[in-house]
């Protein structure tokens, strides 16, 4: 993969496509810096190689029409706090807005474009709009890790038409980090796998058997396991047409080698609600009328028992509704387990929304490895597919 070590920056036109699109409280300020600080140490190359900085992003689904309440400029703003100098910012992302704005740019400069989804030529791909991007920039980079499963025109399609491109630095950290837990681990590696549907990640856990020594497996997507080894289950999440999918998984686990750990018991409540009554069981035995939320403490002693000598950790999902703080314990102890393994020396990956949102929630994101900001691309990317916005810098 190229990156920006091998280019030429001084005083050259770098065009940036980073991932901006960051959450907003009510009060409009941004809520999460997570992506802005990732994109950082790009943003220190290019100051330190005085180039001329013009960043691209996108910012919620305005579905290619112009929407003030999904304007970047409240996001530039937030960048030049966060960095400690002015960011310039272009209205437009194309035509002769966006190209005055370029054209009066020194070296040192930053700009950031408007949002490219203003334009629904963006999200189709379209050629021609691509090469009124790149008319921006003499240099390419693309920064977007976020962004990189999405067959965009500023991600995929644009690279044709640079000669000189490269990946940033939050790229790179992405991208070696997934490829640490895939194909460069130190042994033993555990995979916690978690959420509410085995559906969203059966591929997942299919390419991870050949990779990993153990699989923690939380969240809802539990209970249809442990209804497929033929527990009672009560009115916990099921998806019946996955039973027969999920006795194939623990087979396919066993053929590899690898253990996969279930929950031992369950927290469960009368209803999906924090106020609700509540009791633990054997995961195999839910009474009748209550619905599973959350691993119970033999659960939590047993995974934290298999992360104490693991030297590889991948944690893709929380191990219940970690939202309500009743359901919260089983996340909150096995990210402790996470941290405390790392601290010891085991190397640890964070990521998809419910994990991350959970090692924010309780203060683990400095304790952990890395906290991936991929979402989505991360997804996709331990699933095995090859995503366009990497493929097309081929």
């Amino acid at each position: 993969m190229p990156y920006l070590e091998n280019l030429q920056l001084e005083n050259q036109r770098v065009l940036v496509r980073v991932d901006f699109n960051v959450p907003f409280d009510k009060e409009g300020k941004i809520s999460d810096y997570s992506r802005i600080e990732a994109v950082l140490p790009t943003l220190h190359i290019l100051l330190e190689a005085k180039a001329k900085v013009i960043l691209m992003s996108h910012r919620g689904r305005p579905k290619g029409e112009k929407n003030a309440e999904m304007s970047l400029a409240p996001v530039a703003n937030g960048l030049s706090e966060v960095i400690g100098r002015e960011v310039k910012f272009a209205s437009d992302c194309v035509g002769a807005v966006a190209e005055k704005a370029v054209s009066e740019l020194q070296a040192g400069d930053i700009l950031l474009l408007e949002n490219l989804r203003f334009y629904a030529e963006e999200e189709k791909g379209e050629r021609e709009f691509a090469a009124k991007l790149a008319k921006l920039g003499d240099v390419y980079v693309n920064d977007a890790f976020g962004t990189a499963h999405r067959a965009h025109a500023s991600t995929a399609v644009i690279a044709e038409f640079f000669e000189h491109k490269a990946f940033g630095e939050c790229m790179r950290s992405e991208v070696e980090s997934v490829n640490k837990v895939l194909y460069n681990s130190e042994k033993p590696t555990v995979a916690i796998v978690g959420g509410a549907k085995v559906s969203s990640k059966i591929t997942i856990l299919k390419n991870l058997l050949p990779q990993v020594d153990h699989i923690i497996i939380g969240g809802g997507m539990a209970y249809t396991f442990a209804k497929a080894k033929g527990g009672d289950i009560g009115n916990s999440l099921v998806e019946e047409d996955y039973l027969d999918l999920a006795n194939e998984i623990l087979q396919e686990a066993k053929s590899n080698g690898v253990e996969i750990h279930l929950p031992i018991d369950s927290v469960n409540a009368d209803a999906f609600s924090n106020d609700a009554q509540i009791n633990i069981s054997s995961i195999m035995s839910v009474p009748q009328g209550f619905m599973g939320l959350d691993i119970g403490p033999k659960s939590i002693k047993h995974f934290h028992n298999v992360l104490s000598f693991s030297r590889t950790i991948l944690w893709n999902g929380p191990m219940g509704v970690f939202e309500m703080s009743n359901f919260a314990n089983g996340t909150r102890e096995i990210g402790e387990a996470v941290a405390e393994a790392t601290e010891k020396g085991a190397f640890s990956l964070v990521g998809g929304g419910d994990s991350v949102a959970a090692v924010k929630q309780f203060d683990l994101d400095d304790r952990v490895s890395y906290v991936s900001t991929g979402g989505g691309a991360m997804l996709e990317y331990l699933e095995g597919k090859v995503l366009p916005g990497i493929a097309a810098m081929g």
